[in-house]
């Protein structure tokens, strides 16, 4: 089992949620006191905020000051894509010394409860390097307020991502992720390419082709409460054409 420990195995792994915001205002403070509610030990969350212009920014600072330490805030000057994003808080989050990092939404789409088990999953198995929350696994399940065609969309999207990589995973498009720090380390992040939530099946597949083992634990993945859904038609086509550029000699996938 992983230890994270600098004095000699006394305490816990540290586990950093890595959590990108653009208007999330009124999901911020569910979000972090969901968390805070798991009693989780050593468990951190950096809020990426990309200048919201509702001022999720200043909130993130008042409850980070709040927080005795369990949350920050890295704050980037303009809105460039949830990949952007990510890639800015893991890798703040390693130099930080995170043993787990964890990708997750501010919109409460996430169940935030899941996540103990997927922490022990991750390290409870040295082969193990990274936990997707699936819809698409046994006891997972989309959300109720979901449309038929949109579930049709999504169900669709993954038999498509892994028609053309292969990746050997039931939910490729997943956002709720926890990574072994070591995982991100091995898969380049700096050289990731991907801007949209296309970044989540880039992300599956380096680790793929670096054989690195991903693991599914079963999630009901719910509707946003507040606020509105960031899926462009520049983001879906991004998603469309991904799978096809990494199949076809993306370097940044190579081992």
């Amino acid at each position: 089992m992983e230890q994270a420990s600098r004095q000699g195995g006394a305490t816990s792994p540290k586990v950093v949620v890595v959590v990108p915001t653009y208007n999330e205002r009124e999901n911020l403070p569910l979000l972090v006191g969901l968390l805070a509610d798991l009693e989780l030990a050593n468990l951190h969350v950096l809020v990426v905020d990309d200048g919201s212009p509702d001022g999720t920014g200043d909130l993130a600072d008042t409850i980070a000051a709040e927080s005795a330490g369990t949350v920050s805030v890295l704050h980037r000057t303009e809105k460039d894509g949830l990949g952007r994003a990510y890639v800015a808080g893991m890798t703040r989050a390693l130099a930080d010394g995170a043993d787990v990092v964890v990708q997750m939404d501010a919109d409460l789409s996430h169940p935030a409860d899941t996540l103990p088990l997927m922490v022990r999953t991750l390290l409870g198995d040295d082969d193990v390097a990274v936990v997707l929350g699936s819809r698409y696994v046994p006891g997972g399940a989309l959300a109720t307020e979901w449309g038929w065609h949109r579930k049709a969309l999504s169900a669709w999207a993954n038999f498509y991502v892994n028609a053309i990589l292969r990746l050997g995973v039931k939910d490729a498009t997943a956002g709720f992720k926890a990574w072994r720090g070591t995982a991100l380390a091995a898969i380049d992040l700096p050289s990731v390419r991907s801007n949209g939530y296309s970044f989540q099946v880039e992300m599956n597949h380096r680790a793929i082709r670096r054989g690195l083992r991903i693991a599914e634990v079963p999630i009901t993945f719910e509707e946003r409460v507040h606020g509105e859904s960031k899926l462009s038609l520049r983001v879906q086509a991004e998603s469309a054409v991904t799978p096809w550029r990494l199949r076809f000699g993306d370097r940044g996938t190579r081992s």
